[in-house]
């Protein structure tokens, strides 16, 4: 936010709730306006993709960078794992409500938050016949599925707009200190603590998002998976499986059905 608001790009500001993300617009220079979209609850998402259509403006950046992980006991949210509708289910509806707007922009790019995770999905990448996890739950195994599930996302949606002025690439962040290991730490974040070996603050784990959302040299790509602000080869046989990408985009657009409008 900071980098672009810095840069003249009215930022749209996300967040759980409308104190959250009025603290995040007003911590930057620049202009922003505070939206509410909690993951869990799809009829936010629907109220901030009406928000964001009510500013009559082309979206010119969509960046999918909400995430939880590792939760430690099985939650469920719409009768669905929680890390699964909070990191794909929920950026999927959103993405799916504001493409008029992206589709209005004369060039728009979608930047969908993956990790490295990925390689801790299940075996066959994503278990459609167990999305509640009521078999064997493994914290980091839905994690990574989740995960998986946002390079899936971002792969079939470019693969769909192709052809157009909409382009789609994910990114893994790398090892951030943030809130986002909380479980595996048993604690919250400690910005004044020295940073493990291999982890990055947030500002250098926001580099490759800002990178592959503005810089010009992407003009027109699409599809691909970056790393440390470059693309890279995935690992596994699942990233790069355009029938599984496909079969996940028709599972989540059922699920999703009923807020589609």
């Amino acid at each position: 936010m900071r980098a672009m608001a810095a840069k003249g790009a009215h930022v749209i500001g996300a967040a759980r709730n409308l104190e959250k993300a009025e603290e995040a617009c007003a911590s930057v220079e620049g202009r922003t306006t505070p939206v509410v979209c909690e993951l869990t609850d799809f009829d936010t998402v629907v109220a901030c993709s009406q928000t964001v259509a009510a500013l009559d403006e082309p979206l010119d950046i969509l960046i999918c960078n909400a995430g939880i992980m590792a939760l430690p006991e099985r939650e469920l949210v719409y009768g669905l794992e929680k890390q699964f509708v909070v990191n794909h289910l929920g950026h999927f509806l959103l993405t799916r409500r504001v493409m008029p707007q992206l589709e209005a922009s004369p060039e728009a790019r979608v930047v969908v938050l993956s990790s490295i995770g990925y390689k801790q999905a299940p075996p066959e990448g994503i278990q459609f016949d167990n999305l509640d996890w009521a078999e064997n739950y493994s914290p980091f195994t839905a994690y990574g599925q989740s995960k998986l599930a946002n390079a899936l996302f971002s792969r079939e949606l470019a693969r769909r707009m192709a052809g157009t002025t909409v382009y789609s690439n994910s990114v893994h962040p790398g090892f951030v200190a943030t809130n986002l290991g909380r479980y595996i730490m048993g604690r919250p974040a400690d910005p004044d603590e020295p940073l493990r070996p291999g982890f990055k603050t947030p500002v250098q784990g926001a580099a490759t998002q800002v990178y592959v959302a503005t810089d010009p040299r992407l003009d027109g790509v699409s599809g691909y998976y970056f790393e440390d602000c470059n693309p890279v080869e995935p690992e596994g046989p699942h990233m790069q499986d355009d029938a599984l990408a496909q079969k996940l985009w028709e599972v989540s657009d059922d699920l999703v059905a009923d807020y589609l409008g």
